[in-house]
């Protein structure tokens, strides 16, 4: 990497790499939402400039970055990462290199399951041995991985938090994550508080509001019509206000507020959302996730 800028040791880069299927495309859209610029099957031989071009500027610099680098590069390509991240690291751009893999017959199970094509196969190629090809393709992109993390057991909500509790936090600071949920689904098992929202007023009753969900305007205007909400709201505020602070204070690096209702449509998802808009007053990491509208 030519002209090293004087802003390379702000520069945080994660590459993300892995088998098609294994959950690069979650991973990505994860550390997006937690504002780190994401470029998805960038050449490596491009990734140079790209860091260059968004670190030179002090003013417009993005000190978040992430790439995805998979199959679909070139085999030359590939066989220059090594060497261009060592480029990298000479100037001072801490990186770190991901790689996701997965189980042959999961593999196999989720493309059956979705029903997309693997970017390999053809007419001449089945799924299997289209696989056992890219598994050789990437074979030294694995072997040079900081990190490889077997995804054959997490479904999409265990990967996304994984990503967002151990690659994508800010360092010294502490994530918080409103997510909202339906009860009839379950309560997201890894929740540090759970919230119910089932005796508030309920949009899913009113015709012209049941298709919609709590993040538009008049699911919204409607519930904070309902003093109920509005107090409902405010108490959890407080209480949170109270105590996400203590735990800040204790070294807690991420903390998951849980809210559900019946459907996970309307209620929980505008508590979700106005808590999430309140906390990013005083927190400088806070994310809000649905997981019935995902």
């Amino acid at each position: 990497m030519s002209s090293p800028s004087s802003n390379a040791a702000k520069i945080r880069l994660i590459v993300v790499s892995g088998l098609s299927g294994s959950g690069k495309s979650v991973a990505l859209r994860t550390l997006e939402d937690l504002d780190y610029y994401c470029v998805d099957n960038l050449p490596s031989a491009l990734m140079p400039a790209f860091v260059r071009a968004v670190s030179e500027d002090a003013k417009d610099m993005h000190p978040r970055l992430a790439v995805g680098v998979d199959v679909r590069n070139r085999a030359d390509d590939l066989n220059r990462l090594p060497g261009i991240l060592a480029g990298l690291a000479e100037v001072g751009i801490a990186y770190e290199l991901v790689f996701l893999d997965t189980r042959d017959e999961v593999l196999i199970k989720r493309y059956s399951e979705t029903r997309r094509r693997h970017p390999l196969s053809g007419d001449q190629l089945g799924l299997a041995d289209a696989i056992a090809l890219e598994r050789k393709l990437m074979r030294q992109v694995a072997a040079i991985a900081d990190r490889v993390i077997d995804t054959s057991e997490l479904n999409v909500h265990q990967l996304r938090r994984l990503v967002i509790g151990e690659l994508g936090m800010k360092t010294g600071s502490m994530t918080l994550l409103f997510e909202s949920f339906a009860y009839k689904h379950g309560v997201p098992p890894d929740a540090d508080f759970v919230f119910d929202a089932r005796c508030l007023p309920n949009p899913h009753w009113n015709p012209q509001l049941r298709p919609l969900s709590g993040r538009d305007a008049p699911v919204r205007e409607w519930l904070d019509s309902q003093p109920d909400v509005v107090l409902f709201r405010e108490h959890l505020q407080g209480f949170l206000d109270t105590w996400l602070s203590r735990f800040k204070d204790e070294g807690r690096s991420y903390v998951t507020i849980c809210i559900g209702c019946t459907g996970g449509r309307h209620r929980s998802v505008n508590l979700v959302e106005r808590l999430a808009e309140h906390f990013r007053e005083s927190f400088t990491q806070v994310l809000s996730y649905h997981r019935e509208l995902e």
